[in-house]
C-alpha cells in the first residue's frame, strides 16, 4: 500500500442527538480535503452522510458517493460530486471498501456498525489490509471497543484484533492513525 489518497466514511444518515456530531462530520470532510484527500462515502444527502459530503466538497476536495438506486428516493443524491450506483448493498459496501486507503467511522447507527463490523470481519479474515479508525470526540464508540476487549478477554478474538482499529477523538488524529498505520499493515 503507497499510502493513503482515498479515504471511505462510515457515517449515520441521521445528524444524531447530539450537535457535536454534525460539525465533528464536518470537520473530518474539511481534513480530508486539506489533506488532498479523497472522500468517499454512502452517497446520501442526509445526515452526517451529507455533512461530510459537502464539506469536503467545499473545502476542495474529491467526494465520491456509493449508493444503491433505491435509496437514490430515501436519502437524496448529493450535487457537485461523483455518484456511483449499485443494485444493492453489498455491492455498496464492496465498492466502500475497494475504493478506500483506509477507512474512518463515525458516529452512526445500526446500518454504520454493520458496515464497520463487516469491514473488520474481512480484515481479521485476511481480505484487505486496509486501516481503519473510530473517531469520536466524545467517546461514542467507547462501548464498542469495551464490547471488543470483552471477546478478547473471552477467547473469541486474538489480542492482535485490537491493532486492526485506532480509537481517535479529533479528525486529524483519525487520519494520522490511517497513515501510520497503513505502514504497518503494509
Amino acid at each position: 500500500m503507497p499510502g493513503i489518497s482515498s479515504v471511505t466514511v462510515y457515517c449515520g444518515s441521521a445528524n444524531g442527538a447530539d450537535p457535536r456530531y454534525p460539525d465533528l462530520a464536518r470537520r473530518l470532510g474539511k481534513a480530508i480535503a486539506r489533506r488532498g484527500w479523497r472522500t468517499v462515502y454512502g452517497g446520501g444527502n442526509v445526515g452526517l452522510m451529507g455533512q461530510v459530503a459537502s464539506s469536503a466538497r467545499d473545502h476542495g476536495g474529491k467526494v465520491q458517493g456509493v449508493m444503491p438506486h433505491f435509496l437514490r428516493e430515501i436519502e437524496g443524491v448529493h450535487e457537485g460530486i461523483e455518484n456511483r450506483y449499485t443494485d444493492n448493498m453489498h455491492q455498496r459496501k464492496q465498492a466502500l471498501l475497494d475504493e478506500a486507503d483506509g477507512l474512518i467511522v463515525l458516529p452512526g447507527g445500526i446500518g454504520t456498525l454493520e458496515e464497520a463490523v463487516e469491514t473488520l470481519s474481512w480484515a481479521k479474515l485476511s481480505l484487505h489490509r486496509k486501516p481503519m479508525a473510530f473517531l469520536s470526540e466524545n467517546n461514542y464508540w467507547q462501548p464498542f471497543f469495551v464490547l471488543v476487549d470483552h471477546m478478547i478477554e473471552g477467547g473469541f478474538l486474538p489480542p492482535s484484533f485490537r491493532q486492526l482499529m485506532a480509537n481517535t477523538n479529533s479528525p486529524d488524529a483519525a487520519l494520522d492513525a490511517l497513515s501510520e498505520r497503513a505502514i504497518i499493515l503494509d
